[in-house]
């Protein structure tokens, strides 16, 4: 039985109302006999990741077509980070990804939908529809909207994250204004999610390792026909998936979880997927926890030379043979469960069998015998800043070690403005507090000041910490997830300007040369400061959010 949520509307004869209404759509006395799917699209005008998003939903909408299946679309929200980076308007982001959950499992529980499609775009879209899909445990299919292409100006190759930087350069005067805003203009040239291996395409990678969208879907660019095929072939293969009554439950297991941390390890990927893992991991009720990931990280090699730390951007690991290519090399080298189940009703390594491997000569991906560093870049540091654990990105370039002073900022605005008037010297280590998911709210990313830092020319020489956290931009020797957060009282909120900050991404520690006794005693004098907002969803989110270490989840008490 393909209906067995829908018939509880369409084929109940109590149910006369909601019959009526489904006629008013324009269905048919056959449509009321077929399951009926949701496609959920977070596509909406105000960014590029998601512009194009209810365009290939019409796309899904033909493939449940075309498998008898009756698929409606409804629509959530989106927050662009990159356009709210630096602003108020970034403590909305990563409570937007539970918001999107709730709406999808809303939707989909409330219409009677017997299973769904997710289409999907900026970072929080894609942890929000998969958070929503274990909810419900129907059988879903992730569609990801693509990477946009990259920009360019005199021959050099740009993505959203060189506007970024070219601020930090014209603010320590290596860049004057007229090329400033032809960066910018020639940035971003159309549609489709920030082309670095930051954290759109780390978490579309990572979902298509874990098998919950179809092969090719990640690494697919946003504009083409390819993309528009991905759209297609998933709605028609939900019906398939709906046959097999194959659902995420099925599919996400410990074993599919560590094959996805391992891509993003292997791929360089954003620190926010710790964060997102965890909240998709406790959904779905499958023991992980912070040093599962640095077990992975330490027998994951970091291999892909991709923005922002490297060179290349996720259009050329397309064009030299997308994800599957990538997931296929890791198998054949040992690096992953081949039997996991994905949503083609196929285990992955069924999947890889007859696709391509990485193509000949191309320069992407590192050999083994050559990785960019041995072990994984993701580092889960604890020490006495961070007794609960913090999360760094160290892909080597930046050095294992750094040690330096505090220099002590209330808040992301007061380091933006203290980074652009030069208050922070090389061999300084930045803190920025008061910016967790309670005292943000809402953990912002902290890209403006990381750019600005690499932008002055200071990315070798500052660190920062934060109880904040990074855009998959992001990168340097930065340390954020730090935890507990500074308006919990977490030993963040006691450093004062001057105190020795270490972080060893060797020993994997992060400490302040401070002795329990003094920490105590500034303890004793700290006080949490009243919370920044008093009223509405920040201040709900606020009231309800967990700890980074445990995901950021608001659905559990």
């Amino acid at each position: 039985m393909l209906n067995k949520f829908s018939k509880n509307i369409t084929q109940d004869p109590t149910q006369p109302a909601a019959q009526a209404m489904l006629y008013a759509l324009g269905l048919s006395e056959s449509d009321l006999e077929k399951p009926l799917v949701g496609i959920a699209s977070t596509g909406y005008e105000g960014n590029p990741c998601n512009m194009h998003l209810n365009d290939l939903a019409l796309h899904v909408k033909k493939g449940t077509a075309e498998a008898d299946l009756v698929g409606l679309i409804f629509n959530t929200i989106g927050v662009s980070d990159g356009i709210s980076m630096g602003t108020y308007g970034m403590r909305y982001s990563l409570p937007s990804r539970d918001i999107i959950a709730d709406s999808m499992e809303t939707v989909v529980q409330a219409m009677n939908y017997d299973g769904l499609v997710t289409v999907v775009g900026c970072d929080k879209n894609m942890p929000g529809a998969l958070m929503a899909m274990i909810r419900l445990n129907r059988p879903s299919i992730m569609v990801y909207g693509g990477t946009i292409a990259s920009g360019c100006w005199k021959d050099q190759k740009l993505d959203v994250v060189s506007a970024f930087e070219a601020w930090g350069q014209k603010v320590a005067g290596t860049m004057d204004e007229a090329s400033y805003k032809q960066v910018i203009q020639h940035a971003c040239p159309g549609a489709g999610a920030c082309g670095g291996m930051y954290t759109a395409n780390t978490m579309a990678s990572a979902i298509e390792a874990l098998g919950m969208s179809l092969p090719y879907s990640s690494s697919n660019p946003a504009v083409g026909g390819e993309k528009e095929g991905d759209a297609l072939q998933a709605g028609k293969m939900l019906r398939n998936l709906m046959e097999l009554d194959l659902k995420p439950l099925d599919i996400i297991t410990r074993e599919s979880l560590e094959n996805a941390i391992r891509l993003i390890v292997l791929m360089g990927g954003s620190t926010n997927a710790v964060l997102h893992f965890l909240a998709i991991a406790r959904a779905a009720e499958i023991p992980f926890t912070l040093d599962d990931f640095q077990r992975v990280s330490d027998r994951t090699p970091f291999l892909a030379d991709l923005k922002p730390s490297g060179k290349y951007l996720m259009e050329d690991v397309h064009r030299v043979g997308g994800v599957p290519a990538v997931l296929k090399f890791m198998l054949e080298n040992g690096m992953l469960n081949g039997d996991c189940m994905t949503v083609t009703g196929k285990t992955l390594a069924e999947n890889l069998r007859d696709i391509p491997g990485l193509a000949q000569g191309q320069k992407v991906i590192h050999p083994l015998e050559n990785p960019i560093k041995e072990t994984g870049h993701l580092r889960i540091l604890y020490g006495n800043l961070s007794p609960e654990g913090s999360v760094a990105k160290i892909t080597g370039k930046e050095g294992l070690k750094f040690e330096g002073p505090a220099r002590v900022f209330e808040g992301e605005f007061e380091a933006n403005k203290g980074i652009g008037e030069g208050s922070v010297k090389a061999g300084d280590v930045v803190v920025i507090r008061y910016e967790g998911p309670k005292g943000g709210p809402g953990m912002p990313e902290m890209l403006k000041p990381t750019s600005a830092i690499m932008g002055a020319g200071l990315g070798k020489d500052v660190a920062l910490i934060t109880d904040g956290r990074f855009s998959g931009g992001t990168h340097g020797f930065v340390v954020g997830h730090v935890t507990p957060e500074a308006q919990s009282g977490g030993p963040i909120a006691l450093i004062q300007d001057g105190d020795l900050i270490s972080i060893d991404a060797e020993k994997n520690t992060l400490s302040v040369a401070l002795s329990s006794a003094e920490l105590e005693k500034r303890r004793d004098k700290w006080k949490a400061p009243e919370l920044k907002v008093r009223k509405g969803s920040l201040y709900k989110y606020a009231m309800t959010v967990s700890s980074a270490s445990q995901g950021c989840v608001t659905d559990e008490i």
